[in-house]
């Protein structure tokens, strides 16, 4: 209980770090929200995948759960950027969720894919001193099926939903003013 607790503490500090960092990076309050709504989406996974192989979440669920945040933000940070970059360029905010999505379909289910298919073999280890392994790695590999969908699909929709509306106290780029 000591050791779930000051994991889940030490989590906590790495989101309010995390979006420290974003809202630094993006110039915004409102586009680091979006980037760290993908951490929840990737939880899901995670216990879907916990239900689905037959195992309790554990100590190294959690720990897995803290990497796959970290793989998850970065998709999300990449997808955001090329949103912004797109919007600068004159598009609608939707529009450049679409081809941001077009743009970076590839090179995020291709890195997905081989850390899954890298981690894979452990899933199906039999032997003991795997099976410590083994609930992180579930973690980690139903957390990326999971987040890989959510983030190419709902990460966009709610950029374009928040980015219609406006991100408080965030003036947007004078190209996408003019197309709105």
């Amino acid at each position: 209980a000591e050791t779930t607790g000051s994991i889940l503490r030490g989590f906590l500090a790495g989101l309010v770090g995390i979006y420290a960092v974003l809202s630094f990076q993006f110039r915004s309050y409102g586009e680091p929200l979006i980037v760290m709504v993908t951490i929840p989406l990737a939880l899901v996974g995670v216990v879907w995948g916990h239900w689905a192989m037959g195992y309790n979440i554990s100590m190294p669920s959690l720990m897995g759960a803290g990497a796959l945040a970290g793989i998850v933000v970065n998709n999300a940070i990449l997808l955001v950027g090329v949103i912004k970059e797109h919007a600068a360029a004159g598009r609608g905010v939707a529009a450049a969720a679409v081809a941001a999505v077009q743009a970076r379909f590839r090179p995020i289910v291709l890195s997905v894919t081989t850390t899954i298919l890298g981690m894979a073999p452990l899933l199906a280890e039999t032997s003991t001193q795997a099976q410590t392994l083994i609930p992180l790695v579930i973690a980690m590999v139903f957390g990326l099926l999971a987040s890989t969908v959510l983030v190419l699909v709902v990460l966009p929709a709610l950029y374009a939903i928040i980015g219609s509306s406006g991100d408080p106290g965030e003036r947007p780029p004078a190209a996408a003013r003019a197309t709105s």
